[in-house]
């Protein structure tokens, strides 16, 4: 109801004007909602704040603002609570109106953003040659939420894989390959990845004891930047094996994403340490060019230096997110740059950030976000591993989410003596393993660690996919048991008589400022909690002893009260696509 709150806070300005004159033409009226639904549904704090201003009790200031205010059309006559508070109830009639206002609307009353622009999402980013592991999941999936958000708000979106697909590893697994497997440097899908996986992990221990073997890595990193047809053949297959592999993953997460890996960027990063000389930043420390920048120091209190050229004359990462960034404003023309990585890499990235300021390159209309997440934890409270120690393969982690919602779901079937096909039975258990790991993931606040739960996540009950998406399939129950077409209901009054009716309207009318707010702060625990609550006021008003009928109710409060189940639907089904997640109409 953002446009509800703007509309009231416009009316509290101009009583506060109209009331002690236009020296507060701008004062902020403090509306914000209420605390207690007892106590109405916003709440203006403002006559406590300009007490000691106005030399006045923050009652007689609240009397004074609410005898200049006309929100009649909105809301019930103001209340004073307390020591001033100003008590706002929206009248049933306006949310009545309102929700007829958004019945034909496909967005449901969300705005499109008012000023559309180009914003770049950073996310996911594997490394080619390694599998995807329980590390990428929290990128892979709030970045696609992040990105999906804010597309239905109409920015012009790039989502960006920034994979890892250069530098020493390859020079390294080239290298070891060229004895012992050279077939897989020729001849595409000579390896699996589970076999290039294991054969890295070789070249790197060979590569860290054998001082022989690392300089034959090293000449074939040089033969790699130099284009030496054979290596770069080489690479390309590596690369392609590994993005097929990726792509499975993507696929069962249903994510969309732009590869644009390391290498892209490497023609670049000569012109990156040329900039940053002429600006004046370069420093040479131990034969490497760095660039000293404010609050970052080291245990003894020295300087910290941001390396974007070793003494060898190689570059790294640094240098690499330094060309991307310039890149992406200069020539993606990105107007807001979202990175989306584990918070350990809050202070690469703040480096990053100041040296592209320090260089100029980064214009007063463009923002840099850096996007922090915790780690995700084994029941143990440690890090999520496998029980040899080993880091938890994604693929293995989201099939043993679908496994347990199969036999979750044969159970279930056996108990309420229903029959299934298997195609059916296949199709909700994807749909159910794959949502109950990603929401899992996303109602938590990304910025915290959380506990890595399979019977949590699939439970029926709470904050969990599997109960938003029954609520989903609950009300196409009502419309398969009525034989009802909820497209068919047209744009039909809205009658607000019960409480239960009211606190769902309310609630449903809220989906505007939960969204806007994500949208700003890239926060989608938000939507998953609007989300749950929506579902359990809906609950409340479908509860058979405390809630209302709906089939069996009299016109015109039935085609009211379907209206109400297809607004509570569709808000679901749109929420829920926001964060990657596809509704089920039978479960």
């Amino acid at each position: 109801m953002n446009a509800t709150q703007e509309k009231l806070k416009v009316q509290l300005e101009q009583a506060l004007i109209a009331a002690f004159g236009a020296d507060f033409a701008g004062v902020d009226p403090i509306l914000v909602p209420a605390s207690n639904p007892k106590f109405g549904d916003y709440q203006a704090n403002v006559a406590l704040s300009l007490s000691k201003k106005l030399g006045l009790q923050p009652r007689a200031i609240a009397d004074a603002i609410v005898e200049k205010l006309d929100v009649s059309e909105i809301c019930e006559p103001p209340q004073i609570a307390g020591p001033g508070f100003i008590n706002l109830k929206l009248k049933t009639a306006y949310l009545e109106a309102q929700l007829n206002g958004i019945q034909a609307d496909p967005r449901l009353g969300v705005p499109a953003a008012k000023t559309p622009r180009k914003e770049i999402v950073d996310f996911s980013s594997p490394n080619i040659a390694k599998e995807m592991h329980v590390g990428h999941l929290r990128s892979t999936i709030i970045g696609d939420s992040i990105a999906r958000i804010l597309e239905f708000q109409g920015h012009d979106v790039l989502r960006l894989n920034h994979v890892g697909d250069w530098g020493t590893q390859f020079g390294m697994l080239i290298a070891y390959l060229r004895e012992v497997y050279p077939d897989a440097l020729t001849r595409a899908n000579a390896l699996d990845i589970g076999d290039l996986v294991s054969f890295y992990r070789k070249a790197k221990l060979r590569f860290d004891t054998d001082e022989a073997f690392q300089q034959t890595a090293r000449q074939e990193v040089v033969r790699l930047q130099a284009g030496a047809e054979d290596t770069i053949h080489a690479w390309k297959l590596l690369c392609e094996q590994s993005r097929r592999e990726f792509q499975i993953i993507y696929d069962l997460l249903d994510v969309q994403v732009v590869e644009r890996g390391e290498s892209f960027y490497n023609p670049l990063l000569s012109g990156v340490v040329e900039d940053l000389e002429k600006s004046g930043l370069l420093v040479e420390n131990q034969g490497a060019k760095c660039v000293f920048l404010e609050g970052f120091t080291n245990r003894e209190g020295e300087p910290l230096p941001l390396i974007v050229q070793k003494s060898d004359g190689g570059y790294n990462y640094a240098t690499t997110d330094l060309a991307s960034l310039r890149y992406r404003i200069q020539q993606d023309e990105g107007k807001r740059i979202i990175y989306v990585t584990d918070a350990g890499q809050g202070n690469h990235f703040a480096q990053i950030f100041q040296v592209a300021r320090k260089a100029g390159w980064i214009p007063d209309d463009v923002e840099l976000v850096h996007v922090p997440f915790g780690l995700v934890l084994g029941e143990d409270g440690k890090k999520l591993k496998t029980r040899s120690g080993d880091t938890v393969r994604l693929r293995d982690l989201l099939d043993e989410a679908v496994s347990r919602a199969h036999a979750d779901l044969k159970t279930r079937l056996q108990e309420e003596e229903r029959q299934e096909t298997e195609e059916f039975i296949n199709e909700v258990a994807l749909a159910v393993g794959i949502s109950a790991v990603k929401y899992a993931d996303l109602s938590q606040n990304r910025t915290s660690n959380y506990i890595f739960s399979y019977d949590k996540m699939l439970d029926f009950k709470g904050n969990t996919a599997p109960y938003m998406l029954y609520a989903y399939a609950r009300i196409q129950g009502i419309s398969r048991k009525g034989d009802i077409n909820f497209k068919e209901l047209g744009n039909n009054a809205v009658l607000l008589q019960h409480e239960t009716e009211l606190a769902l309207a309310k609630y449903l009318l809220q989906l505007d400022e939960v969204i806007s707010s994500v949208e700003q702060d890239l926060l989608p625990n938000r939507l998953c909690e609007y989300l749950y609550e929506l579902s359990k006021k809906f609950n409340q008003f479908y509860d058979r002893n405390q809630g209302v009928q709906v089939l069996e109710a009299e016109e015109p409060q039935r085609t009211s009260r379907l209206v109400l189940c297809d607004l509570t639907a569709r808000t679901l089904k749109l929420g829920l696509s926001l964060l990657g997640i596809q509704v089920l109409e039978r479960m």
